[in-house]
């Protein structure tokens, strides 16, 4: 037996305005796009920004059903919502903010396994990494890939 080990980097930010202007602005789209959520279910609205390689943010929101599992995560409902509307173009990086309310929790919020995937999808799609902000009111974590936030990434197929 040999024991291995997986280790990840990341950034930590205490604000908005320590980050580039780019993902400054990437991440306060995601804050916005909170309003857009429909969770009368959780409570847990979710906002994600996609920047698209044209220079286009695309935005999504956490949509909920009373048919579970018929709802979609902001994440997801960003990425195809910006895969539909610009099929020839790269996902450079994407945002996330959750929160109650429409408060910002303290801590970031962080994208359920199947979001991971997706993302991973559209990272393999492009051949190049695809960056990862995830915001809260007290720190803001920037992954560099998605490889960071989903090791072992399901590529068998």
């Amino acid at each position: 037996m040999t024991e291995k080990k997986i280790n990840i980097r990341f950034q930590e930010y205490k604000s908005l305005e320590e980050l580039d202007e780019q993902d400054r602005l990437l991440a306060q789209e995601a804050i916005k796009a909170m309003r857009g959520s429909y969770a009368p279910y959780s409570h847990f609205n979710v906002g994600a920004a996609v920047r698209m390689s044209n220079g286009k943010t695309v935005r999504g929101a956490n949509q909920e059903n009373a048919a579970f599992p018929s709802g979609l995560c902001a994440e997801r409902t960003a990425m195809f919502s910006a895969g539909a509307q610009y099929p020839d173009k790269d996902m450079e990086s994407i945002a996330l903010a959750g929160g109650v309310m429409g408060r910002l929790t303290q801590e970031p919020a962080t994208p359920c396994g199947a979001c991971r995937q997706v993302m991973a999808q559209y990272q393999a799609k492009s051949g190049k990494p695809m960056s990862v902000i995830m915001v809260g009111g007290s720190r803001i974590w920037k992954f560099g890939k998605v490889d960071d936030i989903l090791p072992l990434i399901f590529d068998s197929i």
